[in-house]
């Protein structure tokens, strides 16, 4: 066999003499120093097994629904090192194939023409992606547009992407295959040759968690050691990573074929099932675990949407981000002298809120606390303008806390963004359903509510219409509790006659 043959022949008598392991993790050690297919074979031999153990990732459980998934995962997991662009093109693709699979299963699979962001919101509106799960496959299709259009993508972007699509993943298992299905921690890929601070700090935080699971829970962690060998002793085979790169664009191909080739009864079948579907996909978006970093990527996608300027890696106080006019900027991990808030919300120079982020299972009101003390430390520094005040012991006029995830009324402090304006001590925090957009928040700043009660105190009734002494009663009654507060309210009164209808 040569000299690889005799190095591969003293490495497995060392093997077989000081270890009991199983037929896989023998194999996999084996196959670590089998340079060629008929030392693997001979590996197979000697451990007793007929068949080579399916390579694992953090993808594999989604081997049972379909080959191209794990390959598009450990594709991106592979390429992360070296090309963190290709990285995201690969979870970008992994992603729309999910999509595509998530529609089909529920009978409203159209074409594969059909663009990711339609198909995203078709399922969403019919109930079948949660809220959460939407924003997940949004982010992932915005990273990987922005790595295919403009070739931007670092090793923090794709780590991300990473993170979320793993978790895509989960939900899609859980949904259709195995509610209970149980993961174990993400698997850090590989680290690149150059990292970053922030990038070092994160992939050890993971590595951290990895092994804390592993003394935990003996007897998965043999499972993910064994999965992680798997792919060390693979890293490096050149021509196994090609032949992978190779098999997943021509199974694109033959998938959207078979995509497209659904039978409409078939179909028709599956939609009398989207109520199951439905309750699976709601219970699956409930058992996801995000990390805060994931969540701030959820959070900084919400900030978009209403407005603001937000990216909670590049716009840092730590990479420069300041208040610059004209712009309105969420600037994360803003100093002060109570702690670093993880958003500063500016409207050009003036500092308008706090923003805590949480993860998705803390107690998001209880977590304004927390907001409250950075508006007590907050200084305005670093050409900051004051938004007015002090308010008592607060600088900041505004605090939000939240952890993502959309309002749910049978979760209510766990859920939704929750709100004070600390202006006066008798306003009471609330949850909200959105955020407040920049233009929309500047004029609750200008507003003055103790004018307005007064105002609206000594307004007359002189609508054009009579109301009778209990309708005037009531509507009294209404405005005070609005003044003192109150957000929500049952207003009865028993109309007699109908009113003339009046034009705006």
């Amino acid at each position: 066999m040569g000299q690889a043959g005799d190095q591969f022949a003293r490495r497995a008598e060392e093997l077989l003499d000081g270890h009991c392991w199983g037929g896989e993790r023998l194999y996999q050690e084996l196959c670590g120093f089998a340079a060629s297919r008929q030392l693997k074979q001979y590996c197979l031999r000697v451990t007793g097994m007929t068949d080579p153990p399916t390579l694992s990732s953090n993808f594999s459980c989604l081997q049972e629904h379909d080959a191209q998934l794990v390959r598009l995962g450990m594709l991106a997991e592979r390429y992360f090192p070296d090309d963190p662009n290709t990285s995201l093109l690969k979870l970008r693709q992994l992603a729309e194939l999910l999509a595509q699979l998530v529609a089909t299963k529920v009978g409203l699979y159209v074409a594969p023409e059909e663009a990711q962001y339609e198909m995203l919101r078709r399922l969403q509106d019919g109930g079948i992606l949660p809220r959460e799960i939407a924003q997940l496959f949004g982010e992932v299709r915005r990273a990987g547009n922005a790595a295919s259009h403009s070739m931007a993508g670092d090793h923090g972007a794709a780590l991300a992407a990473l993170k979320i699509t793993w978790q895509l993943g989960l939900w899609f298992h859980r949904t259709f295959k195995d509610p209970s299905y149980k993961s174990g921690p993400f698997i850090p890929p590989a680290s690149p040759k150059h990292e970053n601070e922030d990038l070092r700090v994160e992939l050890d935080r993971l590595t951290r968690e990895l092994t804390d699971y592993r003394a935990a829970h003996h007897a998965t962690a043999q499972r993910l050691e064994f999965a992680e060998a798997k792919l060390n002793a693979a890293k490096d085979e050149r021509s196994f990573w090609e032949q992978m790169a190779s098999e997943a664009d021509q199974a694109k191909n033959a998938l959207q074929a078979r995509l497209a080739a659904e039978p409409a009864q078939a179909a028709t079948q599956v939609r009398e099932n989207v109520a199951h579907f439905v309750y699976a996909a709601n219970a699956a978006a409930e058992a996801l675990h995000l990390d805060e970093s994931e969540t701030r990527k959820l959070i900084d996608q919400q900030l978009r949407q209403a407005g603001w300027e937000a990216d909670s890696v590049v716009l840092r106080y730590s990479e420069g981000a300041r208040p610059t006019r004209g712009r309105n900027l969420a600037i994360a991990e803003w100093p002060t002298a109570t702690g670093p808030s993880d958003y500063v919300l500016f409207a050009g120079l003036t500092a308008l809120a706090g923003v805590e982020a949480k993860r998705k299972h803390t107690d998001v009101s209880g977590a304004l606390q927390q907001a409250k003390r950075y508006s007590r430390g907050f200084g305005a520094d670093d050409g900051v303008q004051s938004p007015g005040g002090p308010w008592a012991e607060y600088h900041l006029p505004f605090v939000f806390s939240s952890n993502g995830r959309p309002f749910l009324r049978q979760l209510a402090t766990r859920s939704g963004i929750w709100f004070c304006d600390v202006r006066r001590p008798d306003n009471l925090a609330h949850v909200l359903d959105g955020w407040y957009t920049p233009e929309g928040l500047t004029a609750l700043l200008k507003r003055d509510e103790a004018r307005a009660h007064e105002q609206l105190k000594t307004e007359p009734f002189a609508y054009g219409f009579s109301l009778r002494h209990d309708q005037q009663a009531a509507i009294q009654a209404a405005e005070t509790a609005i003044a003192n507060g109150k957000r929500e309210m049952l207003l009865a009164m028993a109309m007699k006659q109908s009113l003339p209808s009046v034009k705006s």
